[in-house]
């Protein structure tokens, strides 16, 4: 399918800057453009790609003004990187085999007192369990497993290999990665007087918002009592592990690799990087952001705050040790200098 860059401006709100008429057919990143490709600038070091590229199409910024002259049209909108992900977004729908999948597939098992809703898709090898619910529009993937009493938004989409423990509660819009499991048992275990541990019961669910995408091979664990929350417009990245009782505010994002021990809370709009470890029973403000591979073992107070570095520390402070440590070895040198040549000096002066 062929769109003009006229075409494509009044989907996004752009304004085309160059001839409005050139067509594009496909979407490329913008240092490997070549005719009839549509590609995108955001970030101000792939600016000169955008002088040598041979895509017809670029979205820039409202902004964005050439220091060059450049062979392509111009799309100019507000966000660049989001209006690009529209068009992803708008690309996979056309293109998807699976996106308009519906009709039960089998082998496949449906316990009679399951509800399900209109249009809804269910792949071979599914497992549905009493008394689950199923809104309509949802796309369940083969090997799925959804456990008794739970819940299933409108608008979901559980990817093969999926796992959903009993009396999980799905939002609407919700997109969950392979092999990912949701509500298994917290980790709770009472030491005993001989040594041993036994194990704490895990009464509680897990209750996941509307619009949440959770990456593959994640974990999240059921609460003892009450509920583990993932609120509205979470995302998480593959490999995380979320521990019972944990509450991850609204619109927050984690990459992949980290670890949130129990009953821990993060505020809305928080950012938390690649392998970043956060202890149990702690409250994170709103806007917190920690860099990756952080250690966290203390509360946060203060809203849209940068920490980084194990023990976690203010961005400022980390990257002024992080100079220092990088001096270290010359450091401990010229002491060792000094401390040979105050050793001299002692010397000389008994001597005198």
């Amino acid at each position: 399918m062929q769109f003009t860059a006229k075409q494509i401006s009044e989907l996004l709100s752009g304004t085309v800057v160059g001839n409005e008429n050139v067509q594009v057919a496909e979407l490329s990143k913008i240092e490997d453009g070549k005719p009839g490709a549509l590609c995108f600038l955001s970030n101000p070091k792939y600016e000169n790609y955008l002088y040598t590229t041979a895509a017809s199409v670029v979205i820039v910024g409202d902004d964005f003004v050439p220091a060059q002259p450049v062979s392509c049209a111009l799309i100019k909108v507000k966000d660049p990187y989001s209006a690009f992900s529209v068009l992803l977004g708008k690309y996979k729908e056309v293109t998807s085999q699976t996106a308009n999948r519906s009709g039960i597939e089998q082998p496949s098992f449906i316990h009679p007192s399951a509800k399900i809703g209109k249009n809804v898709y269910i792949g071979a090898f599914a497992y549905i369990s009493e008394f689950v619910e199923i809104g309509d529009n949802t796309k369940i993937y083969p090997h799925v497993f959804i456990g008794d009493y739970s819940k299933v938004g409108e608008d979901c989409v559980l990817l093969p290999g999926v796992k959903i423990y009993n009396r999980s509660v799905l939002g609407k819009r919700v997109t969950i990665h392979s092999n990912t499991v949701i509500g298994s048992d917290g980790f709770g275990f009472a030491p005993q007087a001989d040594g041993t541990y036994s194990k704490i019961a895990q009464i509680g669910n897990v209750v996941i918002e509307d619009d949440v995408e959770i990456g593959s091979n994640t974990s999240i664990d059921r609460a003892t009592m009450g509920s583990t929350f993932i609120r509205k417009g979470v995302k998480l990245d593959n490999l995380i592990q979320i521990a019972h009782n944990v509450d991850v505010g609204a619109h927050t994002v984690v990459a992949a690799q980290t670890g949130i021990s129990g009953s821990t809370k993060l505020g809305g709009n928080s950012v938390i990087g690649g392998q970043v470890g956060i202890a149990g029973h702690l409250t994170l403000a709103k806007g917190t952001q920690i860099g990756a591979q952080a250690g966290l073992n203390f509360n946060i107070s203060e809203e849209n705050k940068q920490w980084h570095g194990s023990p976690a520390q203010p961005l400022r402070n980390w990257m002024r040790a992080s100079v220092i440590f990088k001096q270290l070895p010359t450091l401990e040198q010229r002491i060792v200098q000094l401390e040979a040549k105050l050793k001299e000096l002692s010397l000389l002066n008994n001597t005198k």
